[in-house]
């Protein structure tokens, strides 16, 4: 009876091993497997491998690293072309900014003598040519017969005070260099009216006017040389106010926050 029994023990655990040793290789196959697919190289939707597109031009190629390289040298160059860019010399900005105070100073006195009804100091009010009594008490002497001249001629001596200051010259805004080309073509088209008024109309010219009349039209002539040496828009440089910053370089790194943005 022992023998039956020990034989049929013994065939029972070699079935119990050979399938433990089953599930054990079937454990290892799956662990195998999803290694595998773990390490199997990604790839491009499109077909192409990992290493596809790496070319000069690629992102992540030699292209990239040259134009990283490339984009702060070519930053600097557009820097230093700004700070070269030619403005009008000291002596030219002084220049201009001195005969618009002139000018107001000759307008606010001018004012001044139209409302206290007073005498201009130095000024002839005998016949002759020269006669300021009489040019600043004409009917021209009025605009429209309501607004004084000498008023119109300091508010417009306190604007090219400020836009002919050397500040102004400096600030390279092309606004600026417009309005104040365009408000010395005005001022002298009224000048010219004036001075026509005073010889064929008043028969008589005003000294403190005639002084005006001559800063304005040494003012526009100043000003029509300075936009054609310099131009509308005088460059400044990177750090003057107004100044418009370079473009970034298309590898810097400027240029791709600039276009993540």
């Amino acid at each position: 009876m022992a023998g039956p029994r020990s034989s049929a023990s013994a065939r029972s655990r070699s079935g119990s091993g050979a399938a433990g040793g089953t599930r054990a290789a079937a454990r290892g196959g799956r662990k195998d497997g999803s290694s595998g697919r773990a390490s199997a190289p990604a790839r491009d939707p499109r077909g192409r491998g990992p290493g596809a597109g790496r070319g000069p031009g690629a992102p992540g190629g030699n292209g990239n690293r040259q134009g990283q390289q490339a984009g702060p040298a070519a930053d600097a160059g557009a820097i230093v072309r700004a700070a070269a860019a030619p403005v009008p010399p000291g002596w030219f900005q002084w220049s201009t900014f001195g005969l618009a105070i002139l000018g107001f100073i000759a307008s606010a006195y001018l004012t001044y003598t139209h409302f206290t009804q007073s005498s201009l100091l130095g000024c002839s009010e005998t016949s002759g040519l020269v006669n300021c009594a009489k040019v600043t008490t004409s009917a021209q002497s009025m605009v429209f017969g309501i607004f004084p001249v000498a008023v119109l001629g300091l508010a417009f001596y306190a604007f090219l005070a400020a836009v002919m200051s050397p500040w102004a010259w400096r600030s390279g805004r092309r606004d600026a260099a417009i309005v104040r080309l365009g408000s010395l073509i005005v001022g002298m088209g009224f000048v010219l009216y004036l001075v026509y008024a005073e010889l064929f109309q008043i028969g008589n010219i005003c000294a403190y006017c005639t002084s005006v009349h001559v800063i304005t039209f040494l003012l526009f002539v100043l000003t029509v040389f300075g936009a054609a040496v310099w131009g509308l828009t005088v460059p400044a440089g990177p750090g003057a106010r107004g100044a418009r910053p370079a473009a970034p370089a298309a590898g810097s790194g400027a240029a791709r926050a600039a276009r993540k943005r």
